[in-house]
């Protein structure tokens, strides 16, 4: 199964924190819980049987993991709060690790790629901008002085 799917107009690739909306029905009204966590994985060839697991670290230490089906009416929506660099599919390796070690697999690498492109990008956009300011300041100067001109 492939690690990024598409979900309305987001991509969610194994790795990546999300945060669920769930509707949850409690008697006569609904409220909306939100589950944020772990894409662990992804499962189901078709979009109706389609599914995702989720997995966080609860308060007091303890992994719940939760299946979602994305075809289900109680989603409200499905947002990615942090992109990992992970490349398998499955991640199960990651219900062994402690949080500081998950962070450092997961996110370490984007954090510096991010970092140097950023950084590439920088001197880049600085110098593009300054050539962008040169022409137009030569612009104003050239208009400045041909009604000078025409007025002698």
């Amino acid at each position: 199964m492939a690690n990024t799917i598409p979900y309305k107009n987001t991509l969610l690739s194994v790795g990546d924190t999300i945060a669920v909306d769930y509707k949850i029905k409690e008697g006569e009204k609904f409220r909306i819980q939100q589950f944020t966590g772990v894409l662990i994985k992804v499962r189901g060839a078709s979009e109706q049987t389609r599914m995702i697991t989720v997995r966080k670290v609860s308060k007091s230490g303890i992994g719940v993991e939760r299946i979602i089906p994305l075809s289900s009416p109680f989603i409200n929506s499905i947002s990615v709060i942090k992109q990992s660099n992970n490349t398998r599919a499955k991640i199960y390796y990651v219900r062994n690790l402690s949080d500081k070690k998950l962070r450092r697999k997961l996110y370490h690498n984007v954090s510096q790629t991010d970092r140097t492109l950023k950084q590439q990008a920088a001197p880049a956009a600085s110098e593009q901008s300054a050539e962008a300011t040169k022409p137009a300041e030569s612009a104003k100067s050239a208009e400045t002085t041909a009604p000078e001109a025409n007025q002698e």
